[in-house]
């Protein structure tokens, strides 16, 4: 499950909710790869709660968890990423690169950040269930991937996931910067290598905004040469109208889910 803002947290919580409604019940896969907004999506649904539970708290206005707006001159965003990643010769240069940003920009203050993680979660402890949250290391650009083995709390795991470089504060674990597992590739979905059946889900779709190690199609076409079925979801057109522009403002969580949850509905999931 891939990045995008809280407009994809209420989506990809939708879609869920309507594919299981029809039988198609993901949530209990072998193993759930969480990156930034898939990582909040992760970590709820491995919580105990029900999916109807976890779309209320997306969908109906007065449940959902209290955010922090995010104003974002995208323009200016973008520009500032050029301008970060001029120069860089491969992936890891530009990791380091956007770390760098990160590290350098104005931000609220990490425990407040935190504190908005933390009230998304239902529960903060990791659960049973394989769940692996990514981050990338600000400083050296190196990915790392947490889980209930790593000794950091599923909390700090999944605000690092969840920090957008120039947006919100890295995260400090162990000594160490984190920002947003984004930065290495919006679902990470080489990391379920080895598995024979992978569901993507894109909230932001197959275009990435930073030069990734590999673009999404080749790498779900190595999936599929590793011996996996492999299928990709991403928004349908009402789906990416009520995701809109900005995904990080807490206004598209409403329709987004309403959207994803009729996405889902609709969808019959086939594997190739």
């Amino acid at each position: 499950m891939g990045g995008g803002g809280v407009a994809g947290v209420a989506w990809t919580t939708g879609l869920l909710v309507g594919l299981a409604g029809h039988g198609q019940d993901l949530t209990g896969a072998d193993l759930l790869v969480g990156t930034s907004a898939g990582s909040v999506v992760a970590a709820q649904v491995t919580s105990g709660l029900s999916l109807d539970e976890l779309y209320a708290r997306q969908a109906d206005p007065a449940r959902q968890a209290p955010e922090i707006p995010a104003e974002i001159d995208f323009e200016k965003f973008a520009a500032d990423f050029g301008g970060a990643v001029t120069g860089a010769t491969d992936p890891a240069a530009v990791r380091r690169a956007v770390g760098k940003l990160a590290l350098a920009a104005e931000t609220k203050p990490e425990a407040d950040r935190r504190a908005v993680i933390a009230a998304r979660l239902p529960v903060h402890e990791w659960p049973a269930q394989r769940l692996v949250v990514v981050a990338v290391d600000a400083e050296t650009g190196d990915p790392r991937r947490f889980d209930r083995e790593s000794g950091v709390s599923l909390v700090d795991a999944v605000a690092a996931s969840c920090a957008v470089p120039g947006v919100w504060p890295p995260v400090t674990i162990e000594g160490r910067r984190y920002v947003d597992g984004g930065v290495r590739s919006a679902e990470n979905a080489d990391y379920a290598t080895g598995f024979q059946r992978v569901t993507v889900v894109a909230p932001l779709g197959v275009d990435s905004p930073l030069p990734m190690e590999k673009p999404l199609p080749a790498v779900l076409d190595d999936l599929r040469a590793a011996g996996a079925e492999v299928t990709l979801i991403t928004p349908d057109e009402a789906s990416r109208a009520a995701i809109g522009e900005n995904p990080l403002d807490p206004a598209t969580r409403t329709p987004a889910a309403e959207a994803g949850r009729a996405q889902g509905a609709a969808l019959t999931l086939t594997w190739s």
